[in-house]
Parts: structure tokens; sequence; C-alpha cells
């Protein structure tokens, strides 16, 4: 299917690795031209250089901390006028209440949360001036399935699909689109290194740590190449009665009786 994204700009961050650089390389193949963003400037310049030989696209790298005070609005202002922009960048740790210091608590929402926020603050105006885009927030199904030992990153997420709603039932009289997609367990490296360790400590094993997957639909986590193909599709104009709406992709596991 030609979701007619050629010549589209798009601006991802979290770009250097994960489900950003699978969303990155996805929509290279649909003929968009990149503005990659992330702490990393090793890694953003690596996938910058595959991606314009590979690709043959335009795409820039941008290493930008946007924790840093004013970040977001000069990561906008470096990037340029986007048609697509895709927040992704931040991890929250796991822990349960009094496990996570309040520092560590604002420091990880003023990426997560508030980074989103201020970098679509940003980008909004020029995208509405130039006729209007989309927005995705990649967000994370714990928002939808809270627990207690992952309540820092549940809250924020649950914030963040609240920002779509909000903002996306709104956003078309822009001619702008805003929608959420949530992941449900994904196989990041990430993931996998944590995943380990858990086998570890439980099975004694790490490289047992594929057992653990088991409770979850199908008996695995999705693939990045799953949730890369899902904001692809959101992003592009297939989509272009979808707005204020949280996508989530997770197998059916926040629907089912019990969780892992």
């Amino acid at each position: 299917m030609d979701l007619g994204l050629e010549g589209k700009h798009a601006l991802i961050t979290g770009a250097s690795r994960g489900i950003g650089e699978a969303i990155a390389r996805r929509l290279a193949d649909e003929g968009c031209r990149l503005t990659l963003a992330a702490r990393s400037a090793d890694g953003l310049a690596a996938l910058r250089d595959e991606l314009a030989v590979a690709r043959g696209v335009r795409v820039n790298d941008i290493a930008i901390d946007l924790t840093e005070e004013g970040a977001p609005a000069r990561l906008a202002e470096e990037a340029g006028p986007v048609d697509i922009l895709i927040n992704n960048a931040g991890a929250i740790p796991p822990g349960r209440l009094h496990e996570i210091g309040g520092a560590e608590w604002r420091a990880v929402w003023d990426l997560k949360l508030f980074g989103y926020i201020d970098l679509t603050r940003a980008v909004y105006p020029a995208m509405a001036a130039s006729g209007g885009g989309a927005i995705v927030n990649i967000c994370g199904a714990s928002g939808e399935r809270p627990k207690a030992n992952y309540i820092c990153g549940a809250t924020a997420n649950a914030a963040l699909m609240a920002f779509t709603q909000a903002l996306g039932g709104d956003s078309m009289n822009d001619g702008i689109r805003v929608v959420a997609l949530n992941p449900g367990p994904t196989e990041t490296e990430h993931l996998v290194r944590l995943t380990r360790n858990s086998a570890a400590e439980k099975l004694g094993d790490p490289e047992r740590w594929r057992e653990l997957w088991a409770p979850l639909p199908d008996g695995r986590t999705a693939t990045v190449d799953e949730i890369a193909d899902t904001a692809a599709f959101l992003a592009s104009p297939r989509s272009s009665y979808i707005s204020g709406t949280v996508v989530t992709v997770d197998g059916g596991y926040c629907n089912r009786g019990s969780l892992m």
C-alpha cells in the first residue's frame, strides 16, 4: 500500500535506537525526508549515513538533550517546518511510589512528558501555517493498564494519552491530526536487557529470558517493525480522519484478565 508519504518531512525524536530507529527506517522506505534527533550523536550519524545511502533520502541529524532549557524550541527551529512529528524520546524506569525519588521522577518526566508537550507546542504553529500535518505520540500501554511497580511511567503515559485526546479533538480545525500509539511490551535492546536480568534472578540463567515472555499473547512481544508500521500508517494520509485517538499495539495484552 502506498501511504502517500513521498517527499514529506518527518521529525523523529529518540531516533538513534529501538522504536525511533525503526520508525525512521520505515518512513525512509516511504520516501520521507528525515530529521532525526536524540542525545547520541554517534548513533544518529551512523543511522543518517546508512539511510541516506541505502534509501536515497535526505537525512539531517541533530544531537540534542530535550530536557535542557529551551531545547524543544531550538530543535523545532533547526529542523524547520515539518509535515510529521514523531514524539518518541524518553524511557522511564520501573519502581513503586517510594522507590523513585522526587528528583528522578521530575527528570524523566522532563523528557517523556514535558518533552512531548513542549516540542508539540514548538512545532504546531508552523505546521498549522503550512496547511497541516500529523503528530504521533509514542506513549505506552501502561497508561491504559497502570501497575504499581511502574507508577511513574504509567502516570506519564496516561497524561500523554489525555494530552493527545484533548489536542487531537480540536487540532483538525488547523488541518493537524494528533494521535497516540501505545506499544505493549516490545522487543527492544532495553527490554531484552531487563528481561535477561530478570531471568538471571528468577530462573538462574539469563539465556532463558524468552521464557518470561510465555504469558504474553502468542508467547512474544511486539517487534519494533510492527510498531513502526503502525506509526507510519497513522502519520500518513491513509489515516486522514483519525485524530484524538489512542491506538494500542499489544496483541490484546491490556485486555487480558491477568497480566504478567
